[in-house]
């Protein structure tokens, strides 16, 4: 009886630990989710420029420190 109390304590232990990653998770891609867009959106652009130019105007305009020193044609 004891071991079936044990394993359903640890099973707790790793749901509680899955439902915090992922919690940080969707915070940290909230957060940086501007950024990450435009990046895409510069790499889309340097591939194909008639897509590239659409997903760039969809991104919207990102502060350039946040963009480290990749430009709007995805290169660095």
């Amino acid at each position: 009886m004891r071991s079936k109390r044990r394993s359903g304590q640890t099973m707790v232990e790793y749901i509680i630990i899955v439902v915090l990653v992922a919690i940080t998770l969707l915070v940290l891609f909230g957060k940086l989710s501007k950024a990450t867009g435009k990046k895409v959106a510069g790499a889309t652009s340097a591939l194909d420029e008639e897509v590239g130019g659409e997903a760039a105007a969809l991104a919207g305009e990102e502060p350039a420190d946040k963009l480290r020193t990749l430009d709007e044609s995805g290169n660095f």
